[in-house]
């Protein structure tokens, strides 16, 4: 009898490390944007840059709960190359043969690095915000604001089909189902 109880325990135990796993293995897949444009090179997606800070609250929030939600990882991971950028770091970052600078701090505020800027096309800057680009490395569009998975799943369908260049995004809203589980 404790030959099958031991035999059980193996196998229950080995059922639910596996079945953790599996459920471990719904995360997004960050890239920086050097590898992002390395893999684009031979396998063209599109981009889709998280643009960040380390003291943002709903940049965390939106790690926690967006990203890692299963489905919504799941369909990045297919249709996108991510990328997590901070917007306040220094290094340099060469896209698209152009150089852009990280800042220096002024006293104790850190501008926006020179490549959160070119992504934020003009618009104002607020984290988090999301950036998306064509398989050309060229920007669609900068969305700002926490998005939930309800939120950012059409647009991340909307995107990666597609359709934002030839239907309103309000009206492929209006007829999307989503496929988040409950």
């Amino acid at each position: 009898m404790n030959i099958m109880k031991t035999l059980f325990i193996i196998v229950f135990s080995s059922f639910c490390w596996a079945s953790a796993s599996a459920q471990g293995s719904a995360k997004v897949k960050w890239y920086s944007i050097e590898e992002a444009v390395q893999l684009n090179a031979k396998t063209p997606k599109k981009f889709l840059i998280d643009i960040y800070t380390d003291w943002c609250g709903w940049c965390k929030k939106m790690d926690a709960e967006t990203f890692n939600y299963p489905e919504i990882a799941q369909y990045i991971n297919a249709h996108y190359y991510p990328v997590k950028f901070n917007a306040e770091s220094s290094a340099d970052v060469n896209f698209s043969g152009k150089v852009y600078k990280g800042e220096k701090a002024v006293g104790n505020r850190i501008p926006p690095h020179q490549f959160a800027v070119a992504l934020f096309n003009g618009q104002g800057i607020g984290y988090p915000a999301i950036a998306y680009l064509t398989e050309k490395m060229e920007i669609i569009g900068t969305v700002p604001g926490y998005k939930n998975p309800q939120q950012i799943e059409p647009l991340l369908h909307y995107i990666a089909e597609n359709k934002f260049k030839s239907v309103p995004f309000d009206e492929f809203q209006s007829s999307f189902v989503s496929q988040l589980k409950k």
